[in-house]
């Protein structure tokens, strides 16, 4: 898959990196008091990862943090909370850009849905990175290649297989505001891009269905067999070792 770079500074956080603007996320769209456990569960962070994330976004000024009240003896836990200003943090005109070109595809299109999942599906081939020749990717590796794409964007994401039934559970949506006002838009990209990047693995899984914002933090895919193989783009990639080492054994 191509490399996202998430992890480095990104213009739409500021100077936060990718797991601190996740965590501010979190404090965003709990509209509630959390410690540090409750972070580091929704995340699957360790907790003293999210202490040191937590404590440098209030040093920052995105998040407040105040002692828990409670009559039980022993030190009372740091509860905090996302600061009002947090939203401001580098993110407004991004997010204005994002709802100006989902209003005007929902407002100029006849069929929004149809042209958003089409748009995301082209996206996600061009974000996959196929298998090698004549290697086939069984289900549980494409479901776990779908999860670190996932990952990379910013959704959290969990698998979850229960009997046959498969899913992932994606605990936080980066585009959570616009797919709020627009998700016929936002939701139906994000169902395309899923089945865009199982469609460059030649995955025998297709996402059926994208049940949106089921709890305030939470939207859930649902995988099924797919009998329809699909060919890989023929897309350019950029030579690996392997792969340079190879031609220049041919050249």
């Amino acid at each position: 898959m191509k490399q996202l770079h998430l992890s480095e500074p990104d213009p739409a956080t500021g100077a936060l990196g990718e797991s601190r603007s996740r965590v501010l996320g979190v404090l965003q769209d709990s509209g509630t008091q959390l410690n540090v456990s409750d972070v580091a569960a929704r995340l699957g962070l360790h907790t003293n990862t999210v202490r040191l994330h937590l404590e440098a976004l209030v040093a920052a000024g995105l998040a407040d943090s105040q002692a828990e009240k409670r009559d039980l003896r022993g030190r009372p836990r740091t509860l905090y909370t996302a600061n009002p200003n947090s939203a401001n943090a580098g993110r407004r005109s991004y997010r204005l850009l994002a709802q100006i070109l989902a209003s005007s595809m929902a407002a100029q299109t006849s069929k929004p849905r149809e042209a958003a999942v089409k748009a995301g599906h082209e996206w996600g081939r061009y974000l996959g990175e196929g298998p090698p020749p004549f290697k086939r990717v069984d289900a549980d590796e494409a479901t776990r290649r779908l999860v670190g794409a996932l990952d990379d964007i910013g959704f959290s994401p969990e698998a979850v297989t229960r009997g046959r039934q498969r899913r992932v559970l994606l605990h936080r949506c980066p585009f959570r505001e616009v797919a709020k006002d627009y998700p016929e838009v936002a939701c139906s990209i994000h169902l395309g891009l899923m089945n865009g990047l199982l469609a460059e693995l030649d995955a025998p899984l297709e996402v059926d269905r994208l049940d949106t914002f089921v709890e305030p933090a939470l939207c859930v895919a649902s995988l099924s067999r797919s009998t329809i193989r699909v060919g890989r783009s023929n897309r350019p990639r950029s030579a690996t070792g392997e792969s340079k080492a190879a031609s220049d054994a041919l050249a």
